[in-house]
């Protein structure tokens, strides 16, 4: 069955073309590439974040849900709290080289 949603043709009147698609805003999220194939970074950042050190992991290509598990199992596994915002997975702390020997052996390539 046709989804037919009057509040995605908001804004358009009348249309003689057959072929006639409505614009959403919906965004396809990119599949998630293999474990060898990402090349995270991990740095550490102390901006705007009242002088605590926050380890940062960038670079994951997939979709949101992939990137929240891997933030989950980096945080359980790290022992620590932190976040997964904007792409980017967010770990309390000082915690570089245990993030990057968790992620090589989980098959990740550390750029």
């Amino acid at each position: 069955m046709k989804k037919n949603d009057w509040k995605d043709r908001l804004g358009v009147m009348y249309s003689t073309n057959s072929d006639f698609k409505y614009n959403t805003d919906e965004t396809v999220e990119e599949q998630t590439l293999p474990k060898d194939k990402q090349r995270l970074s991990v740095t550490l950042d102390k901006r705007n974040r009242a002088g605590k050190f926050v380890t940062l992991v960038k670079g994951f290509r997939g979709t949101e849900d992939d990137l929240t598990i891997l933030g989950k199992m980096l945080k359980v596994k790290c022992g620590v709290g932190g976040s997964v915002k904007e792409g980017e997975i967010l770990i309390q702390g000082d915690l570089r080289t245990k993030v990057v020997e968790i992620l090589r052996k989980e098959g990740y390539r550390i750029c």
